[in-house]
């Protein structure tokens, strides 16, 4: 399972169209991609379905919502506080998104994508703010991901449409090269 938890780092108080524009933006990919949805340290108190019609009645964005409904009517949506001391195992392995990952703990969008196809699961962590991810988060986990390889900041909602493609689509070609190769009678890939 693939999960993208998007973590709150604007207003912890006021709920602001940053917000639910980030949800309407990241719900549409999570669908396309087959990801789970996290919403982490959010602003309101509302359950899934109220953040549903919350979320329909303000933005267009997404087909008004469409996605984020999908996602919560397949049990693919769901909020959070921040934890304290670990992100939910259920989750899988907590990955820290960030330009700047730690070196020792870094790893590469292909080195995920092994893990995909192997079957493992992980929480890909996404900072919704002007400062990325807060970096006491940064000790949860030894996967820290620089999904462009090259250290270059990606602005929130490009992060949230790069991450799930980028991974899914390096599963996917290799996934048809895997299935091409059989079709022509190659045993071993």
């Amino acid at each position: 399972m693939l999960t993208l938890g998007i973590v709150n780092t604007y207003d912890k108080i006021k709920v602001l169209d940053a917000h639910y524009r980030a949800i309407a933006r990241a719900a549409p990919i999570c669908y396309a991609y087959g990801f789970t949805l996290c919403l982490f340290d959010f602003p309101f108190k509302m359950t899934p379905e109220e953040l549903v019609e919350y979320v329909m009645d303000k933005t267009t964005i997404g087909e008004s919502g469409k996605y984020l409904k999908l996602l919560h009517e397949s049990n693919r949506l769901f909020v959070f506080d921040l934890p304290k001391k670990g992100f939910q195992s259920q989750f899988g392995t907590p990955v820290i998104t960030s330009s700047k990952p730690e070196e020792k703990y870094a790893v590469t969008p292909e080195e995920i994508a092994d893990g995909v196809e192997r079957n493992k699961s992980y929480l890909l962590l996404v900072g919704l703010g002007r400062k990325g991810l807060p970096k006491k988060l940064f000790s949860f986990s030894d996967h820290h991901l620089d999904i462009t390889c090259e250290g270059i900041s990606l602005e929130t909602c490009t992060a949230i449409g790069t991450i799930p493609s980028y991974i899914m689509g390096i599963v996917n070609t290799r996934k048809k090269l895997k299935d091409s190769y059989r079709e022509r009678g190659y045993q071993r890939i």
